[in-house]
């Protein structure tokens, strides 16, 4: 097995939003605002070289959608699933299965395009993977999430057959070296691949933990459905983290690729920042 890390590029989103009841003061010290109050973020995926399948975890925002979307997230950075999987050796037609962590479309856009006015799925030759629970939550969305949930990124996934769903059971395999794990207070049943690679567990956080600067336990982010469930998930997993001396890979963090957490007499905070080529 391989991992290599997939830059798609960062967009920006406000800082408020991002760390809920944090004041501002606190959280600029470690991601800082521009003079609209929107704080830059990654949007970085992992590809997962596991015998003859070819897995990409997430797809970034894609580029189909119109100008004045766009406008509201300033995309930047020279990065693309193409120019990411190309410096990998790979394209597009090569990956044999993409794994959507959830539906919300700076995760999911990149894996639909429109070509000529269609929409079809970016990789022609994979098996795109949700489940059950969380597609339905998706296409019938809550006033409160539903502008997360674009439909034009969700439904022609389900059209083209290619879509198969996971069992929403917590450590489910998916491979011999890939189990999930779920989390629902973000969003519900939001999936979390951790992989079994050299000798170390990595847990791919989502949305469950944006960043290094969101560590510390209160820092819930305001787009989470349910706050009070990410709160209690984040400590069962930040214990879990620590004791197992897991890996985290961060799909959000601007500069920070992975991290690790100790415990200090703060709380837990981060303890080593680690890159996947280094392992």
């Amino acid at each position: 097995m391989k991992l290599h890390t997939i830059d798609t590029g960062f967009f920006k989103l406000d800082g408020g939003a991002m760390f809920g009841v944090v004041p501002k003061a606190i959280w600029q010290k470690t991601n800082p605002a521009d003079d609209k109050n929107l704080c830059t973020w990654a949007m970085r995926c992992l590809l997962i070289e596991d015998g003859e399948r070819l897995i990409l975890i997430d797809t970034g925002i894609g580029n189909k959608q119109d100008e004045k979307f766009f406008s509201h997230y300033y995309l930047h950075g020279d990065a693309s699933i193409d120019s990411s999987l190309a410096s990998k050796g790979f394209n597009r037609d090569d990956v044999t299965d993409v794994f959507l962590t959830h539906l919300h479309f700076d995760h999911v856009g990149g894996a639909v395009e429109r070509l000529n006015g269609n929409l079809a799925p970016t990789f022609k030759n994979a098996t795109y993977w949700s489940n059950k629970q969380h597609w339905q939550w998706a296409v019938n969305p809550n006033d409160r999430e539903k502008a997360s949930f674009l439909k034009e990124n969700i439904l022609p996934i389900q059209e083209s057959g290619q879509l198969k769903f996971i069992e929403a059971q917590d450590g489910v395999s998916f491979t011999e070296d890939i189990k999930i794990r779920f989390a629902y207070g973000h969003t519900d049943a939001m999936m979390l691949p951790q992989i079994s690679y050299k000798g170390k567990q990595i847990l791919y956080m989502a949305d469950l933990l944006p960043s290094v600067g969101h560590i510390p336990l209160p820092y819930v982010m305001a787009y989470d459905m349910f706050p009070m469930k990410t709160l209690h998930e984040r400590k069962l997993y930040w214990n879990e983290a620590v004791e197992k001396e897991y890996i985290l890979f961060l799909e959000h963090d601007p500069v920070n690729e992975c991290c690790t957490l100790q415990q200090t007499e703060k709380g837990i905070r981060v303890k080593d920042i680690l890159m996947l080529k280094d392992l």
